[in-house]
């Protein structure tokens, strides 16, 4: 019997994921300078919102290392890998430190690969994984979009960059409600996801 996960989000009991977002992968993935506006927004929201940020590099030495518009200021942890899942050891250590977290919001690329492992990881440790449709891609559309969809029957949440942040605010009267509105006054773009290609 499964309960719908009705994927709720605070602050207090939510950490980024923000997975390989790095140079060598700019000419290769669709959407990628969307996906890095979107991806910047949400690490912006986290800083506003004190949320922890986890950051992984794929194979840094080859791959070069996170974009630089990508803002990783004040991030918990940015860490190397070589494994697909960013679900590392030091990765489960940094959220072992994290009291009450219970949802992990997840994106980067690809979405077929490493956010796709790392998603199914994070639900089988009993942790709610929302993925942010507009701020993952993949080097193919049709990768990404199965991606999307199996992920979604898993109970997993694909959801928007919009939706995310204002979840997170909750209320106007958020003391950082104005500085989120100012992140999303103009739409994120749509990062491909409309177009039926």
């Amino acid at each position: 019997f499964q309960i719908t996960t009705l994927g709720n989000l605070t602050p207090s009991s939510t950490v980024f994921f923000c997975c390989d977002m790095q140079e060598r992968f700019r000419p290769a993935i669709k959407y990628f300078g969307d996906i890095i506006s979107v991806g910047q927004r949400l690490l912006q929201g986290a800083r506003l919102l004190g949320i922890p940020v986890i950051v992984t590099e794929q194979y840094p030495k080859g791959l070069g290392s996170t974009v630089q518009e990508i803002d990783l200021t004040g991030a918990k942890l940015v860490l190397p890998k070589t494994k697909f899942s960013m679900v590392l050891p030091e990765v489960e250590a940094a959220l072992a430190e994290i009291p009450g977290v219970r949802s992990v919001v997840l994106f980067g690329v690809e979405t077929h690969v490493c956010i796709q492992q790392t998603a199914l990881e994070l639900i089988g440790r009993g942790l709610e994984v929302h993925i942010v449709a507009d701020a993952t891609s993949s080097r193919s559309m049709m990768d990404r979009m199965f991606a999307l969809e199996r992920l979604s029957r898993t109970g997993i949440i694909v959801t928007t960059s919009e939706a995310i942040l204002l979840q997170l605010v909750a209320d106007k009267e958020h003391p950082k409600f104005k500085e989120i509105q100012n992140l999303i006054k103009a739409s994120a773009p749509e990062s491909g996801l409309l177009s039926k290609v």
